[in-house]
């Protein structure tokens, strides 16, 4: 994880289709500026990260899915549950499955574990269009390869 680039996922485990399902790893970093502020003393990833990491690996699920073609953008979150703190250096499983998608939506339910222990989950609602950009296209396809997710020669707009 890079929480300065705002990378929160770093890996994909494992990636199905059918059903549609995705699982990521990260590993919070040791030291941080966000991290030194939260909590001073004791620091901990904060919740709306660990929201953010969940929103991640479902847009990579939504990314797979659509073969590069569609932006996922997150445009809400419910049920959103924080049940641990999750301390510097930890490492992260983050999973994510697709439960509807159509008309230009999705929604997802995906979950972080720690050591087989699980320390948030939510239910998480996304706008999926065409890329408003090349450029943009670009830079997910670019994303899409250094988590390791396949690439389709030719996606984006």
């Amino acid at each position: 994880m890079d929480f300065e680039s705002f990378r929160l996922v770093d890996a994909l485990e494992h990636l199905s289709l059918a059903p549609a399902r995705i699982a990521m790893r990260g590993r919070v970093p040791e030291r941080s500026s966000i991290l030194d502020a939260h909590f001073p003393g004791h620091p901990i990833m904060p919740g709306v990260l660990m929201v953010e990491a969940m929103a991640q690996a479902s847009g990579y699920l939504l990314l797979a899915l659509a073969e590069g073609r569609r932006m996922p953008f997150l445009a809400e979150v419910r049920e959103a549950k924080l049940r641990a703190f999750v301390p510097p250096g930890a490492d992260l499983a983050i999973a994510a499955d697709l439960e509807h998608e159509g008309s230009g939506y999705a929604v997802t339910r995906a979950a972080i574990t720690r050591d087989g222990r699980r320390v948030a989950e939510a239910e998480l609602r996304f706008r999926t269009v065409p890329f408003p950009a090349p450029e943009l296209a670009a830079r997910m396809r670019d994303a899409m390869a250094r988590v390791g997710l396949p690439v389709p020669a030719e996606a984006g707009p």
